[in-house]
């Protein structure tokens, strides 16, 4: 038997039961689509995330405050006070720095304009913010020497929190809005980052960090010291130069632990990339167990097959057909409910994916690796799963077969 013959006769057959070829052309279709959506998904995820953090700033090192202990209970990174504005300057001067922004954190502060509120977290800092994170002004301007110097009490609005407000950038500049009680006057909102969640990076107020530290920490001590590198290359070499001048500012002795941290964004884009593959692998591993269940669902639909067709099966091998030719025609059918499920399935997952991402606010689009993959085991699993009832089919006894009721 040709291939186009068994072609011919696999698809007779499934039209004489339209109903069961859809349900089990269906568990296809989820399972392919499945993978498709949470691919493209996943991909979705690891792009913001690493977006996010190269956003965050240009060849970014950050200096965090040591952790503290209270009843035997150690706290979080920054929770101890062992940094100050003096170490930020300091830092200032070791060559292969480029910028360096001293950040004093207040978190949960209430931010009213007019009868709108909002809850956001404000950062007392220095006007090397900027350039340090990497934030651009879309409207007036951003912190100067001298609102550092008096203490003025500005505040440049990150766009999210100007949004939560119920304002627009421009209707925003020059009003006066308070916070936890105390008034501010907006100079200026920075450029969308992109972002969500308690990370995220449009929803920020900053103000001069001598206004934040008079009007509400009342102390000296950093949380943070922004580093911009001149030359990401040196890295390591200004790590080493800022690890021995704290350790010597801090008059800590030679066997004493470092009170103090750093993050380098290399680091951060490894752990984010690290943590995304397996969230994605996590997914598709989901996705592949639908399109497996897809399997079994062929399988069994094979073996429902070959028990109703034992008399056909008998005829034809009585005639002359051979194992290979039955072996090919139930195969033949399972390929062809598992591409035509394959196609539906792929088409269905670039409908959705777009979806899927706006359900958990991620940019995903489906991807020509994610459509290839599908397609592929799409295709493995029919084969396989055709094969055992193909292979049991090929070997009934003619004889038997023809007694069979």
């Amino acid at each position: 038997m040709s291939f186009l013959e068994a072609l011919r006769l696999a698809v007779r057959r499934l039209r004489t039961n339209p109903l069961r070829t859809a349900l089990t052309t269906l568990g296809v279709v989820i399972g392919v689509a499945s993978l498709v959506a949470l691919i493209g998904v996943g991909e979705g995820t690891q792009t913001a995330i690493t977006n996010q953090i190269a956003g965050l700033g240009t060849n970014l090192l950050s200096v965090n405050a040591g952790s503290s202990t209270v009843g035997g209970v150690r706290g979080v990174a920054g929770s101890a006070s062992t940094l100050t504005v003096a170490d930020a300057a300091a830092i200032a001067t070791l060559p292969g720095v480029a910028a360096v922004a001293p950040e004093m954190s207040v978190s949960n502060v209430v931010v009213v304009n007019g009868r709108t509120n909002t809850t956001t977290t404000m950062t007392g800092t220095t006007p090397a913010e900027a350039s340090v994170r990497n934030y651009q002004i879309q409207t007036g301007a951003f912190l100067t020497d001298l609102s550092v110097t008096k203490g003025l009490r500005v505040a440049v609005l990150g766009p999210t929190t100007v949004t939560d407000l119920n304002a627009t950038p421009a209707s925003i500049i020059g009003q006066t809005i308070t916070i936890n009680g105390i008034p501010f006057t907006v100079i200026g909102v920075t450029q969308p980052k992109g972002g969500s969640g308690f990370t995220n990076p449009d929803d920020a107020i900053f103000a001069p960090i001598t206004a934040v530290q008079s009007r509400f920490t009342g102390a000296a001590a950093l949380r943070t010291i922004g580093v911009s590198l001149e030359d990401p290359s040196q890295l390591a070499y200004v790590e080493s130069q800022i690890t021995a001048l704290l350790r010597y500012r801090h008059e800590l002795a030679s066997s004493a632990s470092d009170d103090f941290s750093m993050v380098s964004q290399d680091q951060l884009l490894t752990v984010a990339s690290t943590t995304t593959a397996t969230i994605r692998n996590f997914l598709i591993g989901i996705a592949a167990i639908a399109l497996v269940v897809g399997g079994i669902g062929i399988a069994n639909t094979m073996l429902v097959s070959v028990r109703e067709r034992v008399r056909e099966i008998g005829t034809r091998k009585a005639i002359g057909a051979r194992r290979r030719d039955i072996t090919r025609q139930f195969l033949v059918e399972a390929v062809i409910v598992t591409l035509g499920g394959a196609v539906v399935g792929v088409l269905l997952g670039i409908a959705v994916t777009g979806l899927v991402g706006s359900a958990v606010n991620v940019p995903a689009s489906p991807t020509l690796a994610g459509i290839a993959l599908a397609f592929v085991s799409a295709l493995v699993v029919g084969v396989v799963a055709g094969y055992w009832p193909a292979r049991q089919a090929s070997r009934l006894d003619p004889v038997e077969a023809l007694r069979y009721e």
